[in-house]
């Protein structure tokens, strides 16, 4: 009952301004893709530095862009039925019409699996255009430096690209330093230790059983299908076949080109399918109870790099100005928000059937999602005089100002001594088995 409460008002706290995400998803349907959902670029205005300060750091971690669906049965298994029904003649012609959707976009899939595509590509450019406009201090000058690594996946490599191109364009002094290398895969997406594949265990059967529940295929499958006893067959599984078909349609929208496929889902289906995602990515990433709050920890090696990473600039005697850029994926972007408790991520609740007024996914992790700790300094400090109590940090989430787990009175901006004591007390509070 305490933590219940204490969910509450934690979400409350930092959600009461906003939307429902019923409300959301009534206003914009393809919300309900989850990990799919195309990057929404923010549109209000960035509070202005403290009087006096100025930004000169940017500590970074992006998710790559849109992109295909990764596996081949992403694709096929939903196509391959609907091919298998037309041949026995079991397809409405809303079903014909949906088959003829899938058919036309499948080529655009082969031997692209998993790579970034052309509305992803543009995404990271528009961050990296915004990056300039709303911090033009931390690029500027024939001594800024920018150091981006990116995991090995060429979609990560190629969102680097992207951003650092805008970069460039921006300032052609900037001391670019483009890396990638398997080396850095233990902080850029690290496999779970022992530790926390133990502690998702319990979680899998609920995630099953909210899959079940949330999956409701009868209408659908009627209006795609005319023969009742065909799809209701239990070699069918309407139940999975329902959810590719969802997936493919939730992935559309990371292409120009894409196939309508969400509008053969009403409303309170596709409601239903993502609440059913939200659970299942709060069990496996976030800070449930269920898993003992632990499965943000993956990310306790990427937080402890940000943060030695800015130790090393901040005790630079030459350093001016410039950023710290990383490429990787929603897996590590969506703990590391939680691990960090930016807004209302790090909340925990055992209510699992009214998470949505708590904790929403889509808000956190959609495509090119990413995490920007911005750092400011005194106007008047001179380079290799640095005073680490005297700078100032404010986090951005999706380059929306996010409020912190430490006291302000000059929010969003935070004394950065105090926040990093908070997470390096976090970080070793984590015992590995």
């Amino acid at each position: 009952m305490k933590l219940q409460i204490l969910s509450i008002a934690l979400a409350v706290s930092t959600m009461c301004s906003a939307q429902t995400a019923r409300e959301e998803i009534h206003e914009n349907i393809l919300l309900t893709g989850s990990n799919h959902v195309a990057y929404i670029a923010p549109t209000k205005k960035l509070t202005p530095a403290p009087k006096g300060y100025v930004p000169f750091y940017m500590d970074h971690y992006g998710r790559h862009g849109s992109r295909w669906l990764i596996d081949k049965p992403d694709y096929t298994n939903p196509l391959e039925k609907m091919r298998k029904a037309k041949e026995d003649g079991k397809l409405t012609p809303l079903g014909l019409e949906v088959l003829e959707k899938l058919e036309r976009f499948y080529p655009t899939t082969i031997n692209r699996l998993g790579e970034l595509s052309d509305i992803g590509e543009q995404q990271h450019h528009q961050i990296g255009k915004r990056m300039t406009e709303n911090f033009p201090e931390i690029f500027a000058g024939k001594t800024a430096e920018l150091d981006a690594r990116s995991t090995v996946v060429i979609r990560c490599i190629l969102s680097m690209e992207a951003e650092c191109e805008e970069l460039a364009a921006f300032n052609p002094n900037l001391k670019i330093h483009n890396d990638v290398s398997e080396s850095f895969q233990y902080y850029l997406n690290r496999d779970w230790d022992e530790t926390l594949k133990e502690a998702v265990k319990p979680a899998r059967k609920i995630i099953d059983e909210y899959k079940e529940r949330c999956t409701h295929p009868e209408r659908l499958c009627s209006t795609l299908f005319n023969d009742p006893a065909y799809w209701q067959a239990k070699e069918f599984r309407a139940p999975a076949f329902m959810r590719a078909l969802f997936k493919v349609g939730n992935n559309m929208q990371s292409h120009s080109f894409g196939e309508d496929i969400y509008s053969v889902f009403t409303e309170e289906e596709a409601y239903e399918l993502w609440r059913a995602k939200n659970i299942e990515w709060y069990l496996r990433y976030g800070p449930s109870p269920v898993t003992g709050s632990i499965m943000p920890f993956s990310q306790r090696y990427l937080l402890r790099n940000m943060i030695e990473t800015a130790d090393t600039v901040f005790a630079s005697k030459t350093y001016t100005n410039g950023a710290s850029l990383r490429f990787g994926h929603e897996v590590c972007v969506m703990p590391l928000a939680c691990l960090m408790e930016l807004d209302s991520c790090g909340v925990k609740t055992n209510d699992l059937d009214n998470l949505e007024n708590y904790w929403v996914n889509y808000r956190i992790y959609p495509m090119a999602c990413n995490i920007q700790m911005i750092f400011y300094r005194p106007k008047k400090t001179k380079v290799g005089q640095l005073n680490v109590d005297d700078i100032l940090v404010k986090v951005l989430l999706n380059e929306k100002e996010a409020k912190l787990p430490v006291f302000t009175d000059n929010y969003p901006y935070y004394k950065w001594s105090e926040l990093r004591k908070y997470y390096i007390n976090k970080l070793n509070s984590y015992v590995e088995k």
